[in-house]
């Protein structure tokens, strides 16, 4: 499956962004998937999950009650709805899948097997 990132940008602190995903080549609906982060010198950050149907999600404790994952199975589409960026939120940005049904806890834990390239995300003070 082929995955394609948007949605970045330059935002002020408190303010909002929505990053999207699309992918193409395979049954989209089969597909967990996941955004992470990643920082220049430091590892790559679990973000956010949601499984093949779009029944169970999972997020770090950094982003829960301010970013949201959903996804359209009809336009192959992830999304990540980000509200009250801060600064720390900086980073790039990736999208991933794995052909899994898995729920829950076990999304943050999956070995995600294709990834698009990143979308740049910049929040000011």
């Amino acid at each position: 499956v082929q995955l394609q990132a948007s949605g970045g940008g330059l935002v002020q602190a408190g303010r909002s962004l929505r990053l999207s995903c699309a992918a193409s080549g395979r049954t989209f609906s089969n597909y967990a998937m996941a955004w992470f982060r990643q920082a220049p010198g430091k590892d790559r950050e679990f973000v956010a999950a949601i499984s093949d149907k779009g029944r169970s999600t999972s997020y770090v404790d950094s982003v829960k009650g301010r970013f949201t994952i959903s996804r359209d199975n009809a336009k192959s589409t992830v999304y990540l709805q980000m509200n009250s960026l801060i600064p720390e939120d900086t980073t790039v940005y990736y999208c991933a899948a794995d052909n899994t049904n898995a729920k829950g806890s076990l999304l943050r834990y999956l070995v995600y097997d294709y990834w698009g390239q990143g979308t740049q995300v910049t929040v000011s003070s």
